[in-house]
C-alpha cells in the first residue's frame, strides 16, 4: 500500500480531504502528528526525519551500565529497563524516531521456541526447528497480552513519555529471518541447515514461514494497539538469499504479514528493511511497504532512480563512517540526503550502529537531519546535482 502525498499541485497544494479548509488549517493538521510518521505516510515535510537502527546500543556509555551487568532477555523483557534503554538515545540525540528496545526473536517463546542471547556470541536456540512435526506443534500467537505482556507495557509507557515529540516505532523480524534463526539455532554464515531444507524439503520451510507470517501479523498488531505508530519489518538475513530465493521464501511471507496488519490497522505505515537488498532491487520494487529501507551497499541515487519519486526510502549511510572525521560524516550524510531528495526520505544508517561508535558522531548525524531543509535549499541554490522527489 502506497500512501500518496496529502499535498497535490504545486509545492504544497491542498489535501483532497480538506480542500474546503484554509491553508493554515491544513498546516495545523499536518503538524499534529510527528515528522517521521508524516513522512512514512508519504506526506510532504519541512525536512528529512532521522532515526538509527540499533540506536539504543553498547556504543552509549549509559547503555553499558545496564548491558555490562544485566543479561539481554532480562533487559528487554523488564519494562522499566527496556523503557529506559529505549529513551537513552532520544534524550541524548533527539532523533525523530524512538524504537522499542527489544529483539526480533522476542515473540518466539510465545510460539513454543525458546531462545537465549549469550553475550559475545548472540542468540542461541537449543532445540532448532527441523521437522514438519515440530512446525505442526507450534502454538499460534493467540494471546500476546498474556505471553508477551512486557511488550505492551513498554510501548504504552514510551508512547506516553515521548508524547508525539517523536514517532514511536515497533518492529518485528520477517518470517524468513526468524525461520532461519530457528532452523539454524544460531547465526551461521552459510545458513546451511535452512538452505538444505529449502532444497530438500521446501514444504517444511514453506509451512514454517506460513505459521510465522500469521503469528508475526498478530504480534505487529499487538504492538500497534499498545502505541506503536510505525512498524519496521527487519529482513536481517535477506543477504543469504539470491533474488529468486528472496522472491519465493521471503517477500511473499513479509507481504502476508503486511496484509494482515493493514486489514486491522490500515492507518499505520510499514517499513521493510532488507539487509542484503543489493542485487534484489527489482524484486524489492514489488514490495508494498510504505517505506523501503536500504542497506549501505546500495547507491541511494540509483535506488531513487529505480524506485521513483513516489516511493519513500530509508537509509542508508554506512555506519562505519561514524568512526571517521567530522567532515567525513558531514560529506557522507549530505551525499545521502541530496541523492535521496528533499521529500520521501527517512535518514538512517544502512545497518545498525556499531559498538564503539563515538556518541558525538551520532549526535552530528541527527543534527544534520535537523539542518536538512537548509542543506537542500543551499544545494538547489548552488545548482548542486540532487534527486528531487516530487
Amino acid at each position: 500500500m502506497h500512501h500518496s502525498s496529502i499535498f497535490s499541485g504545486g509545492a504544497l497544494g491542498t489535501s483532497p480531504r480538506t480542500t474546503h479548509c484554509c491553508r493554515s488549517t491544513i498546516r495545523c493538521q499536518a503538524q499534529a502528528d510527528p515528522l517521521l510518521l508524516r513522512v512514512a505516510r508519504g506526506e510532504q515535510a519541512e525536512r528529512t526525519p532521522v532515526w538509527l537502527m540499533r540506536q539504543a546500543g553498547r556504543y552509549m556509555a549509559e547503555f553499558r551500565k545496564y548491558s555490562d551487568v544485566i543479561p539481554f532477555r532480562e533487559r528487554s523483557e523488564t519494562p522499566e529497563i527496556a523503557i529506559e534503554l529505549s529513551l537513552q538515545p532520544w534524550r541524548a540525540f533527539r532523533p525523530d524516531g524512538v524504537i522499542m528496545f527489544s529483539d526480533i526473536l522476542t515473540p518466539l517463546p510465545a510460539l513454543g521456541i525458546e531462545f537465549d542471547v549469550i553475550k559475545g556470541k548472540g542468540p542461541r536456540i537449543d532445540i532448532p526447528i527441523r521437522s514438519m512435526e515440530q512446525v505442526k506443534s507450534l502454538r499460534p500467537m493467540d494471546d500476546p497480552a498474556s505471553s508477551l505482556p512486557f511488550v505492551a507495557e513498554t510501548l504504552k509507557a514510551l508512547r506516553a513519555e515521548v508524547n508525539n515529540q517523536s514517532t514511536l516505532l515497533g518492529f518485528i523480524g520477517t518470517p524468513w529471518t526468524l525461520a532461519a534463526y530457528a532452523i539454524e539455532g544460531k547465526a551461521d554464515k552459510n545458513c546451511r541447515q535452512t538452505k538444505s531444507m529449502m532444497f530438500n524439503n521446501p514444504e517444511i520451510l514453506h509451512a514454517f514461514l506460513d505459521h510465522l507470517a500469521d503469528a508475526l501479523g498478530d504480534y505487529a498488531c499487538y504492538q500497534i494497539e499498545a502505541g506503536a505508530q510505525v512498524v519496521q519489518l527487519f529482513d536481517s538475513w535477506a543477504h543469504h538469499l539470491s533474488p529468486q530465493q528472496f522472491a519465493e521464501f521471503s517477500l511473499p511471507y513479509a507481504e502476508k504479514v503486511m496484509k494482515k496488519v493493514r486489514a486491522r490497522h490500515p492507518e499505520v505505515p510499514l517499513i521493510f528493511h532488507g539487509n542484503g537488498g543489493t542485487g534484489k532491487e527489482h524484486v524489492m520494487a514489488r514490495c508494498t511497504a510504505d517505506v523501503l529501507g536500504l542497506d549501505w551497499a546500495c547507491d541511494m541515487a540509483t535506488a531513487r532512480q529505480l524506485y521513483g519519486a513516489d516511493r519513500t526510502l530509508q537509509g542508508n549511510v554506512d555506519p562505519t563512517v561514524f568512526f571517521g572525521t567530522e567532515q567525513a560524516i558531514r560529506d557522507a550524510t549530505t551525499d545521502c540526503l541530496l541523492q535521496a531528495g528533499a521529500q520521501r526520505h527517512i535518514l538512517n544508517v544502512g545497518h545498525g550502529v556499531i559498538e564503539g561508535t563515538p556518541e558525538e558522531s551520532v549526535a552530528l548525524f541527527c543534527e544534520l537531519a535537523r539542518q536538512s531543509g537548509e542543506i537542500h535549499k543551499a544545494a538547489a541554490a548552488s545548482g548542486t546535482r540532487q534527486t528531487v522527489a516530487a
